[in-house]
């Protein structure tokens, strides 16, 4: 079993590591790491972030987006629950409500929905262990 000080070594190298969904991907499912992910492609699913997401441009997200922090180009169709700093670029569209810490909107980003600023959101756990925990079984 690792004890307390490997797993959080563990998670500060996950939580460092970055993720792509590539334009011209579709992904029919949902996704939760601990570090960044930039998303260029189609999501149909929940995303769920300990760090930062991006969506591109052209990027299309139909589902929930719960983070550290996001930077939104592309669609959304879904709930935002962001902890810290939200930025809604110009190109972006959001259908749906926000929750976030602080708020960033750009002339020319579309929001429909209701926004709750300075609202503390619970910590993001994500629900697989990654191997963090081991046990042992008996034969």
């Amino acid at each position: 079993m690792l004890n307390t000080k490997e797993q959080k070594r563990a998670a500060e190298e996950l939580s460092s590591s970055s993720n792509t969904i590539g334009k011209g991907t579709f992904l029919d499912g949902n996704i939760e790491t601990y570090g960044n992910i930039r998303i260029e492609g189609r999501i149909k699913g929940d995303v769920k972030s300990k760090s930062k997401v991006a969506l591109g441009n052209l990027s299309h997200v139909e589902g929930n987006i719960v983070a550290q922090n996001a930077d939104i180009e592309g669609e959304v169709k879904g709930k935002l629950d962001i902890a810290e700093i939200l930025v809604l670029k110009a190109t972006a569209v959001v259908h749906g409500d926000i929750s976030t810490g602080k708020l960033i909107v750009e002339p020319g980003a579309v929001f429909n929905g209701t926004c709750k600023m300075g609202a503390t959101i619970k910590e993001i756990k994500i629900t697989a262990d990654h191997g963090f925990s081991q046990q042992a079984k008996s034969v």
